[in-house]
């Protein structure tokens, strides 16, 4: 297929929207969460990894740069994205030109798709005290005691505290006096402290310095949930870039917050989060000091929340300057929502760089731990930060773990964790050394390899069968795999069909595609028929997939606009703002496709666009079509 050049278009530079106030962040590493995939056990992936990594820039000079890095990146082709399903012609069109061209709303476990709509603190149902009790906190504190305490509760002395010396000291007496002031001046909290043999109980307010020095002894309700969920908008910032920031903030570690699926950096996205203990109060407040985050809709709950609750996600999506004529994408997106797309495994699962993340798996798996170090650490072509470079060249040079280690400011990276674990344990202990790298980031390297297999089966299976369901192929009866006959297959639609991830736990078609699994493993040196691991972690039980997805919810317009560096969704934020929605000109110079679709939990919106526009999604290549707007 002939691909159209786009139109030269010039690109909005670091696109900010949000909270006014500037943030102080840390530099924290990313550490992409993995969990399981649906099917049998075993593999595992970061949940909506949706994000295609096209950097912004800031000018000619660094997308050159980038598009130099990009020469050496991965296309489709390399990791076994093939086929399409549909025969309507294709036509060109950017990918996330801007974040806000990108917009995923979390679909609950309920079947709702969240949006941020309400900032508001929920009411609190007080605790009924007995009426001995009540008479007994009525007559504890004197009207001077009042009267500071009230000063403290309405911010003119936040920084400071009240001191109550219990004088009839008992802990029965003291428990009277925390919950006196507790259910009297809301927003106080309440500590007891021991001055040279005297008791005393110290008030001061929750938002103040020393609630966040100590936000493990405030008082909670018995009454209230322990779990605080909130609806979290956020922009061009990932899942765990957004809770590092938050738990800064609120001075809680990162694993007091959980969800049920991590999102794009490059986009925006509305998601639930749950956190321990914090009251909505201390959570609303961050929304005057954050960039590009919001949080609300605020209600207390007696659990948390866990990875793959959600039912999936709702996509909105921008595919600007497109090329294809209305009936073109007419064709496309009826296509789509008639049959569907391949479920592939889309290119961020691969890694960006020279080294792709699957040979780093391949060589875990056949135990090759000299080659995983070597594939991590070695130099390698294309663009990296300078310090990355430096650190590889010293490796190269030296071998010595400690010397390229200090070549880092960031000890954090992969490349960091790995060399510390070296410079503890020894080059010649080299799986000890692997082990510093958290779980879910050395995992992501054989799920890598995983998904290539996967991805290069199916479309096998693609070109030798079509879209319709063969004698050998497999359906799930529950969450176990049936090998279906002929008979069967002629009454089974292509949506019900699986193929395996490999593993020990799983069965393989019958048909040849099936023996395929065993042929690639062997031609890469690793036996289907022993895919235990001597390390327990790296031992892949294998799962099941569905081969085809159809999209619900799916809907969408061609517009026309004027001005590119405008917004062309209206969202969440924008809508609490009051803020109008995009207006389009029908004789605009630019057109978009704007569309809409909701998917099931580890499938991804990038093979679903890649269907419509029938393009290569790799970074490799979308930054191609970026770089044209520069030469």
């Amino acid at each position: 297929m002939a691909e159209s050049e786009p139109k030269p278009v010039p690109v909005q530079i670091r696109e900010k929207r949000g909270c006014p106030q500037d943030e102080e962040e840390d530099a924290l590493s990313k550490r992409p969460r993995v969990e399981s995939d649906h099917g049998n056990g075993g593999t595992a992936q970061r949940e909506d990894e949706e994000e295609l990594e096209v950097e912004e820039n800031n000018g000619e000079e660094d997308g050159e740069t980038f598009a130099d890095m990009m020469k050496h990146g991965l296309t489709e082709l390399d990791v076994g994205i093939l086929k399409y399903v549909s025969d309507h012609e294709g036509f060109s069109g950017i990918l996330k030109e801007r974040y806000s061209d990108f917009v995923v709303n979390e679909i609950s476990k309920q079947g709702k798709i969240l949006h941020l709509d309400d900032l508001s603190i929920p009411a609190e149902v007080q605790e009924v005290a007995e009426a001995q009790d009540e008479v007994q906190e009525s007559d504890l504190l004197t009207e001077e005691q009042k009267k500071e305490l009230g000063e403290l509760q309405l911010f003119k002395n936040k920084e400071g505290n009240v001191s109550i010396e219990v004088v009839d000291d008992s802990k029965e007496k003291r428990t009277l006096f925390h919950k006196a002031i507790k259910t009297q001046f809301p927003g106080l909290e309440t500590k007891t402290e021991d001055k040279e043999g005297r008791k005393f109980i110290i008030a001061y307010h929750a938002a103040g310095k020393k609630a966040l020095a100590a936000p493990r002894k405030h008082f909670w309700p018995k009454n209230r949930g322990s779990f605080c969920h909130f609806v979290l908008y956020k922009e061009n910032k990932d899942t765990m870039d957004a809770i590092n920031v938050l738990s800064k903030f609120l001075r809680v570690r990162p694993n007091m917050f959980s969800y049920m699926g991590t999102k794009d950096k490059r986009a925006i996205t509305v998601q639930e989060i749950a956190v321990l203990k914090i009251t909505a109060e201390r959570l609303s407040h961050l929304n005057k000091c954050l960039i590009n985050l919001k949080l609300g809709n605020f209600c207390y709950k007696n659990h948390p929340l866990k990875l793959g609750e959600l039912q999936g996600n709702h996509f909105t999506v921008v595919i600007r300057n497109i090329s294809g004529t209305d009936e073109q994408v007419h064709q496309a997106m009826t296509s789509l929502k008639q049959t569907g797309f391949i479920n592939y495994y889309g290119m961020q699962r691969f890694g960006t760089t020279a080294v792709p993340t699957q040979q780093v798996g391949r060589a875990i798996l056949k135990n090759d731990w000299n080659a995983v170090v070597d594939l991590i650490l070695k130099p390698r072509p294309g663009a990296e930060k300078e310090f990355l470079v430096r650190c590889r060249e010293e490796w190269a040079k030296t071998q010595d773990p400690e010397a390229a280690l200090k070549k880092l400011p960031n000890k954090r990276c992969v490349e960091g964790q790995l060399l510390r674990g070296l410079s503890m344990y020894g080059t010649k202990n080299i799986v000890t050394a692997f082990g510093l790298i958290p779980r879910n980031n050395r995992l992501m390297y054989i799920h890598s390899y995983q998904s290539v297999v996967w991805n290069t089966m199916v479309s096998r299976r693609i070109e030798a069968f079509g879209l319709k369901a063969v004698e050998g192929d497999l359906v799930l009866r529950g969450t176990t795999a049936h090998v279906l006959s002929a008979e069967e297959a002629e009454n089974c639609p292509i949506h019900d069909i699986v193929m395996p991830l490999p593993g020990f736990d799983v069965i393989y078609p019958s048909h040849h595609v099936g023996k395929g699994y065993g042929e690639m493993l062997s031609a890469d040196g690793l036996d289907i028929d022993n895919m235990r691991h001597k390390v327990r972690d790296y031992s892949l039980a294998g799962a099941y997939r569905r081969i085809i997805i159809r999209p619900s919810d799916v809907n969408w317009e061609v517009i026309q606009y004027d001005d590119p560096r405008i917004s062309l969704v209206h969202t969440d934020f924008e809508k609490l703002e009051n803020k109008p929605g995009p207006v389009f000109n029908k004789e605009g110079k630019y057109r978009a496709l704007r569309m809409e679709f909701s998917l099931p939990p580890s499938t991804y919106a990038t093979m679903a666009i890649r269907e419509v526009l029938k393009l290569d999604t790799s970074i490799k290549k979308q930054t191609q079509l970026n770089t044209t707007w520069f030469n």
